[in-house]
C-alpha cells in the first residue's frame, strides 16, 4: 500500500504535536483530544472518555457484522526527556518514551487510509486505549466494552533493535507476565559500633538479593527464558545507625505459566529462609501483572501476509531473541485472538537508546510503515471472516 507524502508529512506533524503534550497514565485528557481532533477532521464517529480517557472511533465497512479492532495506547512515562528533539516534550517531568505517540498516529493514519479507499470489508474499531504503561488500560476498556462485536485484534510497538522497513511477526508468546514482589524486613535497630546488638535487615536483605539471583540461573530450564531483578533496596538513616527495617522491591518477567508460578514461590521461599535464618521477620507481598503476550498462530499468518504486503517478503522478520517486556494488550488476546508486531524504526546515523530511557526515539519514517499495516492488516481480516462465513 502507497503512502503519499502529504500523509506521510502529516503523521510526522501529529507525531509531533503528540510527543510535545505527554501526559501520564489515566492523566490523558489532552491526548484524548488531540486524538478526537483527529478524528473529527476524518469524519469518523467515536466515543471519547471510555475507561476514563480512552477513545474508541468506528469506521464501516461495507457489510456489517462483526468487528476488525485496532489498538493503539495514549499514556507517556514519568521521564524528564533529554533527548534534545526540536519537539521535545514541554510537560516537565513527562516523555513519550516508549512510542505511543507513535502507535497512535499510525493508528490515525489507518484510519485515514481505510476511510479514503473502498470501505472495508467489515467494520474497523479504533481503540485509543489509556494507562497500557500502568497495566490496567486493557482491562477497563474491556469492561467498558471496547471488545464487543469484536472478532480479533491488531496493534504493534515500534522497536529500535531492527531496521526502519522491517515489520516482525511472531507466532506464540512474544511478551513475558510482569509481575512484582514487596519484601519488607524488620529487624532489631542499633548502634553501629555494636552490631551484636542488633538484627541488621541490611544484611539480610543483601542475603536475600544474591539467593534470589539463583532462581533463574540453577532452578529454571535455560530453555524457558525468564527473569528476576531487584528494583529497589531501601533502609537506614544514618551511616553509623543499624536499621530497623529494610524494604526490596522487584520485578519477576516469565513467558511461561509454570515457570511464572515457580519463581514466585521461589522468592517467597527464599525471602522466609533468609529471614528466618538470622532471625529477622519478613512480610512479602506479590502483585500479579499482565500476563504472557500470545499471538495465536492463524492470526499470525493473516498478519504475516499484511506485513509481506506492505513491505515485501524480505523485510517480514520473527523475533530474534526472547522480548521480556510486558504488554496489557496481552488482556486482550486472553478475550479473543489477534497479533501483535513489532515495526523496525532505528535512527540511521544515531546511536539508538532503549524504551523507557530519557533519550529514547524512533525514525519517524516508521511511522507511514506502521499506518500501512494497520490499514491493511484490517481488511485481509474483514475478507477471512466473510470467507469464513461463506464456507
Amino acid at each position: 500500500m502507497a503512502i503519499s507524502t502529504d500523509l506521510r508529512e502529516k503523521l510526522i506533524r501529529i507525531r509531533r504535536e503528540l510527543h510535545r503534550r505527554p501526559e501520564l497514565g489515566n492523566e490523558e485528557s489532552e491526548t484524548a483530544r488531540l486524538v478526537c481532533h483527529h478524528l473529527d477532521e476524518l469524519g469518523l464517529a467515536y466515543r471519547d472518555g471510555v475507561a476514563g480517557h480512552g477513545v474508541v472511533a468506528e469506521i464501516p465497512g461495507r457489510v456489517d457484522g462483526p468487528r476488525v479492532a485496532l489498538r493503539a495506547e495514549l499514556d507517556a512515562l514519568p521521564i524528564q526527556e533529554e533527548t534534545g528533539l526540536d519537539f521535545s516534550s514541554e510537560v516537565p517531568g513527562v516523555m513519550h518514551a516508549c512510542g505511543h505517540d507513535g502507535h497512535m498516529t499510525m493508528l490515525l493514519g489507518a484510519a485515514e487510509l481505510l476511510r479514503d479507499g473502498d470501505l472495508p470489508p467489515l467494520p474497523v474499531r479504533l481503540v485509543f486505549q489509556p494507562a497500557e504503561e500502568l497495566g490496567s488500560g486493557a482491562r477497563e476498556m474491556m469492561e467498558a466494552g471496547a471488545l464487543e462485536d469484536v472478532e480479533m485484534i491488531f496493534a504493534g510497538h515500534l522497536d529500535r533493535h531492527y531496521r526502519t522497513g522491517t515489520i516482525v511477526v511472531s507466532p506464540g508468546t512474544v511478551n513475558a507476565a510482569t509481575d512484582a514482589f514487596y519484601i519488607e524486613i524488620r529487624g532489631q535497630g542499633g548502634h553501629g559500633a555494636r552490631p551484636h546488638e542488633s538484627t541488621d535487615p541490611v544484611v539480610v536483605g543483601s542475603l536475600m538479593v544474591m539467593a534470589i539471583q539463583t532462581l533463574v540461573s540453577r532452578e529454571v530450564d535455560p530453555a524457558f527464558p525468564s527473569v528476576v531483578s531487584v528494583g529497589q533496596f531501601a533502609a537506614g538513616t544514618a551511616p553509623n545507625a543499624i536499621a530497623g527495617e529494610a524494604l526490596l522491591t522487584g520485578t519477576i518477567r516469565a513467558q511461561h505459566p509454570e515457570v511464572r508460578e515457580q519463581l514466585k514461590k521461589g522468592v517467597t521461599r527464599i525471602a522466609t529462609a533468609m529471614a528466618e535464618l538470622h532471625g529477622a521477620e519478613v512480610s512479602i507481598e506479590l502483585r500479579s501483572g499482565t500476563p504472557p503476550l500470545n499471538n495465536s498462530r492463524e492470526m499470525t499468518r493473516l498478519a504475516r501476509k499484511a506485513a509481506a504486503e506492505v513491505v515485501g517478503r524480505d523485510n517480514v522478520s520473527r523475533l530474534r531473541i526472547a522480548n521480556m517486556g510486558g504488554e496489557d494488550f496481552a488482556y486482550f488476546l486472553e478475550e479473543i485472538p489477534g497479533c501483535y508486531v513489532r515495526f523496525g524504526s532505528q535512527v540511521p546515523g544515531r546511536q539508538g537508546f532503549p524504551a523507557h530511557s530519557s533519550r529514547f526515539d524512533f525514525d519517524e519514517e516508521a511511522l507511514p510503515t506502521g499506518a500501512a499495516f494497520l490499514a491493511t492488516v484490517a481488511r485481509r481480516a474483514g475478507r477471512a471472516v466473510l470467507a469464513q462465513g461463506e464456507a
